[in-house]
């Protein structure tokens, strides 16, 4: 139970600093008061462009990784050949990534208000399975290249990821994947239903 504690808790701390927030505010400006309301990398770049967006894809990013490799890390780092959790590390590493998530949608450290946990969940995944990763970021480059849309090329890699891993983790795992992708389209459906009401 101690790896599985130290995960989850610090796997919700990561996942609880604001990134996209301190970038903004760097410029004067809050994420959640403006645009889409969403303190993400999409508002972000749509706020204040490109470059001031990078730093906030990279930190939400990192937030998953750094939970998932701290599950590896403090459950013994069982790992197959290809990097592919496995063994006692799996429920430590899948929890700290779900902390991570959860962290980013209800951030303790900036009010509960937080994104949609979509960076967090890549990020996330690096670290749980890199080969199923690099199948998605290959699939999404593939498509944006195609649609000449990195969201239509993000949505797409996105989505591929439990397919990607089939060929390299048990079917458990994949669908602890899927579990983690529900809690994505949970905090879309809640951006729905607040633009709805006309809730913030």
């Amino acid at each position: 139970m101690v790896p599985l504690l130290v995960a989850v808790t610090g796997g919700y701390l990561l996942g609880s600093v604001p990134v996209a927030v301190l970038v903004a505010r760097m410029y004067g400006v809050d994420p959640r008061d403006r645009g889409d309301r969403n303190p993400g990398y999409w508002n972000v770049k749509e706020l204040l462009g490109p470059r001031a967006a990078v730093p906030v894809f990279a930190g939400d990013m990192l937030k998953g990784t750094l939970a998932g490799l701290l599950g590896l890390l403090v459950s013994g780092f069982h790992v197959t050949g290809f990097g592919v959790v496995t063994g006692d590390s799996v429920l430590p590493a899948y929890a700290g990534v779900a902390a991570a998530m959860i962290g980013h949608a209800w951030p303790v450290f900036a009010g509960l208000r937080g994104g949609r946990s979509v960076l967090a969940f890549a990020g996330g995944v690096a670290a749980l399975c890199p080969p199923a990763f690099l199948l998605a970021v290959v699939l999404l480059v593939v498509t944006a290249l195609a649609t000449r849309s990195f969201a239509v090329g993000a949505r797409a890699g996105v989505f591929a990821v439990p397919l990607a891993q089939v060929p390299f983790t048990p079917l458990l795992q994949v669908a602890a994947t899927g579990a983690l992708m529900c809690l994505i389209g949970l905090r879309f459906a809640e951006a729905a239903l607040r633009r709805r009401t006309g809730r913030r």
